[in-house]
């Protein structure tokens, strides 16, 4: 029987930076799939993994990402992957929420280093 998840239902809920949301679907040594919420005007701390390669397809709102010291802005729809070891941080420059679907392979746990 396969298993049908909601944002919201059952899934485990957990807040990060200054006060922006998750939820996870998968959380498995090989995978992480989770769905982010970033509050207007926040952004993320500097980092890299080393190991994990992240996917991000956002869903609402416009993202601004610093990779490697290179910015880059991604509206909804569009995507973007971060390979293992590039020192990046996600923003929310906007008024609006940011939503996006983070997946990372394997997962992050025990893998970021802060910079």
């Amino acid at each position: 029987m396969n298993t049908v998840f909601s944002k919201g239902e059952c899934l485990a809920h957990y807040i990060w930076g200054d006060d922006c949301h998750g939820w996870t679907f998968v959380d498995t040594e090989s995978l992480s799939v989770k769905q982010e919420l970033m509050p207007p005007d926040t952004a993320e701390k500097l980092h890299y993994h080393e190991k994990a390669t992240q996917f991000f397809y956002i869903l609402k709102g416009r993202a601004k990402f610093t990779i490697d010291g290179e910015v880059v802005e991604l509206k909804e729809q569009q995507a973007i992957q971060i390979n293992p070891a590039q020192r990046h941080f996600i923003a929310n420059h906007q008024n609006t929420d940011l939503e996006f679907i983070l997946y990372s392979y394997p997962s992050t746990n025990y893998d970021r280093v802060n910079c």
